[in-house]
């Protein structure tokens, strides 16, 4: 009955969320540039929190009392190469990518994420979100994907970040083609290398 009754609000609010977007398309047509309206946010954010199995919310973290330095480390450095894109180093979403998104991505920092369990923290790391540019990350046959766990630990670190924490996630952050093709070439300090001349030095 719980099963039936949780389908039939998941199918309401799918309903008043195509009504709410039908009509913002109408009054404003399609486009990514304009900032999603307050109702839009607040049905979307409803319809992810019934999305969420009941037990999956009220998952808790096992890693949760070994966050140790090196893990915390380890979740940095994840979070460094496969999510800063969109949600910056510091969660802020304030990179090209996540400032152009619909929705955009969010400011980890605030509340409004903060708040979640790490239950459902978790969840949406593994399964993403429908018709947003959250992917689903980590391995789907895992019973238990400790990575996403530890992403959870630094998610809830984030208002309190500091500055070397940040300065150290540059070093995992991906570096497009294009970029790597500006980089100036190495040239080896005087008295060291090879004395090949700085054009014919290669990175490896």
């Amino acid at each position: 009955m719980k099963i039936l009754k949780t389908i039939l609000w998941i199918l309401l609010f799918a309903v008043v969320a195509g009504l709410v977007y039908g009509g913002v398309l109408l009054r404003h047509g399609i486009s990514a540039r304009k900032d999603p309206s307050q109702a839009e946010i607040r049905v979307a954010r409803t319809l992810r929190h019934l999305a969420i199995p009941k037990l999956d919310r009220s998952d808790e973290n096992p890693w949760k009392d070994v966050a140790t330095a090196d893990v915390m480390k380890d979740a940095r450095e994840h979070f460094a190469d496969h999510c800063a894109q969109c949600h910056a180093n510091d969660g802020s979403g304030n990179t090209e990518m996540g400032k152009n998104l619909y929705p955009r991505a969010p400011d980890m920092r605030l509340p409004s994420t903060q708040n979640l369990s790490d239950g459902e923290l978790y969840y949406i790391i593994r399964n993403g979100v429908p018709l947003t540019g959250m992917p689903a990350w980590g391995e789907p046959h895992l019973d238990q994907d400790d990575e996403s766990w530890q992403l959870v630990l630094f998610i809830r670190h984030m208002p309190h970040i500091t500055a070397e924490e940040l300065k150290d996630m540059e070093d995992y952050n991906p570096i497009g083609k294009m970029e790597k093709e500006e980089e100036p070439p190495e040239v080896p300090s005087a008295g060291k290398g090879s004395g090949k001349p700085a054009e014919e030095h290669h990175h490896h």
